[in-house]
């Protein structure tokens, strides 16, 4: 079974986005998102479960 990670919004912290997750990855994932609350592209960061 594959592993996801939840993204959230760093400016409204909305959980927006679920991507798989790689298995070399040590550090934590940060990519450019649009973000439907915002209403923009914004930084979305790895969420913690």
């Amino acid at each position: 079974m594959r592993e996801y990670l939840t993204l959230i919004c760093k400016e409204c912290s909305n959980r927006n986005y679920r991507t798989p997750k790689r298995s070399q990855e040590t550090e934590k994932l940060t990519l450019k998102k649009f973000c439907k609350f915002c209403r923009k592209h914004t930084d979305h960061k790895e969420y913690k479960k």
